[in-house]
């Protein structure tokens, strides 16, 4: 990948400015950034598939309430080059184990001049970067703010053993099923969604809209357990039908014209903007993250940490319509009852799904707010 200049400051708000930072762990890490530089650092995690543009209308309350605020490209998106994502190669794949993440975090940190960060805020798969930003280095991650996906602690040093194959089970369901995050893990997946037949466009906007508040469908609960008749309770975009890839999946959810026109939070312009950085990367950068996850590539090196907390303050926020917090069954309980020794609120705020600071940017900003300056 060659160097990219930054992103054209037409499509970002107000104070909000898009730039480089080289020699970050191998990586030239784009990031956008918002407030002085001299006063207290807030770093803002992505999740997948968006990119730090997913921070825009947060940045700003968030440097006007006095911070340095910094959402970087994480490795594996966007603008930020050096990581590579070859398949086939496990060297590619173990770049993406989480505490090599937590190590970009801090890289980033010392880059940019800041010994510390207030508070570390991730979303979707930078929840658990954010998590073990907290729990690894709290001497360095003051607190921290998690979205949309729980954590429940590091994995056991011996994990409970889970009831059979949950996985052939989903596949004999008299629905076949599969799991999204499996399906993720796939040689396929990027080439199914990257060239799908209606577009990296048309499938963010059917991705996105699916798994937000707008698809009146989503009202989660909580699931009984890890089991093939509870996991086939969730939606397609988390378990698929097994024939099913996932462009074709959330193409059946495509909003209409009127619902695109009316969709506020996401316009079709800002929209263009993932679409461009998706259309010339692909998705399999992103994808690394789910294949560590399922393969079980860095779980004896986690488990170094079985039975450690994170004690510094934290706080949960998720949409009420966002399934991500129920998808783990019992990890929403365990985050709150083991696992955040210091966790000040859990908020589930209406109108919003799994995009909860894209949906919901201004009652996202302010519990932020007042989270920083408790």
């Amino acid at each position: 990948m060659t160097d990219l200049a930054p992103l054209d400051s037409a499509v970002l708000p107000g104070g909000v400015r898009s730039r480089f930072v080289p020699d970050v762990n191998g990586l030239r890490v784009h990031i956008l950034e918002a407030g002085s530089p001299g006063r207290p650092c807030v770093l803002l995690l992505h999740g997948f598939p968006e990119l730090a543009y997913s921070w825009r209308n947060v940045m700003p309350a968030l440097a006007d309430a006095g911070f340095h605020v910094v959402a970087p490209d994480l490795r594996g998106y966007g603008r930020t080059t050096g990581w590579h994502a070859d398949y086939d190669s496990e060297a590619d794949l173990r770049s993406f184990r989480l505490l090599n993440a937590v190590r970009d975090q801090l890289g980033l940190l010392h880059a940019l001049g800041q010994q510390t960060a207030a508070a570390v805020v991730g979303h979707d798969f930078g929840s658990p970067v954010a998590a073990w930003c907290a729990l690894v280095r709290p001497d360095v991650f003051r607190s921290v703010a998690l979205m949309s996906a729980p954590f429940e602690g590091p994995p056991a040093l011996t994990p409970s053993a889970r009831s059979g194959d949950v996985h052939a089970a989903m596949a004999a369901l008299p629905r076949p099923r599969k799991h999204y995050q499996w399906y993720y893990s796939t040689r396929p997946a990027n080439d199914d969604m990257w060239h799908c037949g209606q577009g990296v466009h048309a499938f963010l906007r059917a991705y996105y809209h699916h798994k937000s508040a707008d698809w009146k469908q989503n009202k989660p609960f909580r699931l009984q357990g890890w089991t093939a008749e509870e996991l086939a309770k969730m939606p397609t975009y988390y378990v698929m039908d097994l024939g099913e890839n996932m462009a074709e999946t959330v193409a059946h959810e495509m909003p209409s014209a009127a619902e695109i026109a009316a969709c506020r939070w996401l316009p079709d312009a800002a929209l263009a903007v993932y679409a461009g950085e998706y259309q010339r990367n692909g998705f399999a950068g992103g994808l690394q993250w789910y294949r560590r996850g399922t393969t079980g590539l860095d779980t004896s090196e986690l488990q170094l940490f079985a039975g450690r907390t994170i004690d510094v303050p934290s706080m949960f926020v998720a949409g009420s319509s966002d399934w991500g917090t129920y998808q783990r069954p019992g990890a929403f309980e365990r985050m709150q009852e083991s696992a955040c020794t210091r966790m000040v609120a859990c908020h589930l705020i209406d109108g919003a799904g799994h995009w909860v600071q894209q949906e919901q940017a201004e009652k996202v900003s302010a519990l932020l707010v007042e989270f920083l300056h408790r």
